[in-house]
């Protein structure tokens, strides 16, 4: 069980960081200032990934809690 809590914990990490990838992306698409219809699909593409971001660290934290309820 340590080691389904030690990958649970990797892909946390791993969602955490890309949904401050996602804000760090978002940021930038707001300060260049594109026209709206630009913006919009940019913003889109955003959320998609900041939705998948999410999902990965949700994985983990489930992978943590299933392993430490396990062991």
């Amino acid at each position: 069980m340590d080691l389904l809590i030690w990958i649970g914990s990797a892909l946390t990490v791993l969602g955490i960081i890309a949904l401050l990838w996602c804000v760090k992306m978002v940021i930038g698409i707001r300060k260049q200032a594109l026209p709206e219809a630009d913006m919009r699909a940019a913003l889109q593409k955003a959320v998609a990934l900041n939705m998948a971001a999410l999902g990965i660290s949700g994985i983990g934290l489930m992978m943590v809690v299933i392993g430490v309820i396990l062991a």
